[in-house]
């Protein structure tokens, strides 16, 4: 349903948002959200250009969100590198198709209802989720 990209951001984004504020390196990130350096430093870019990263060079530098974690959204993440592309008009390019026929409009409203979805999930609600899985942790076995 996302790009392997979206999914990368999302790891980042929550990775740096469990972080308490704090910056965390490249080699850091990427080594704690199993992502390739060379991909993550690629995704990050993306992130800070829409100013939801921000990156700060040097010693005890990194990355750090722009954004509460209350107010940036699962959808905001996605499109910041690879926004769910929804339908408007026939793919084929079929002249007599001037709306959707009945399979693109149905898959246009499963697209409309993961964007709804995805709006409304902060990274907050990720972090402070009640599950006993924490997100890109391994939770030791009892």
């Amino acid at each position: 349903m996302i790009s392997k990209t979206a999914e990368y951001a999302l790891r980042a984004v929550t990775c740096l948002a469990a972080n308490d504020g704090k910056p965390l390196s490249a080699d850091v990130l990427a080594e704690k959200t199993k992502v390739p350096r060379r991909y993550l430093t690629r995704v990050m870019q993306d992130l800070a250009a829409v100013d939801l990263v921000d990156s700060r060079s040097g010693p005890g530098g990194g990355y750090l969100l722009s954004i509460p974690t209350d107010k940036l959204t699962i959808l905001d993440i996605v499109n910041a590198v690879a926004p769910l592309e929804r339908i408007n008009a026939c793919p084929l390019g079929l002249e007599s198709h001037t709306s959707l026929c009945p399979l693109h409009a149905e898959l246009d409203k499963a697209y409309a209802a993961t964007e709804a979805a995805f709006a409304n999930v902060t990274i907050r609600q990720l972090i402070e989720s009640t599950s006993p899985i924490v997100p890109l942790c391994e939770v030791p076995s009892k």
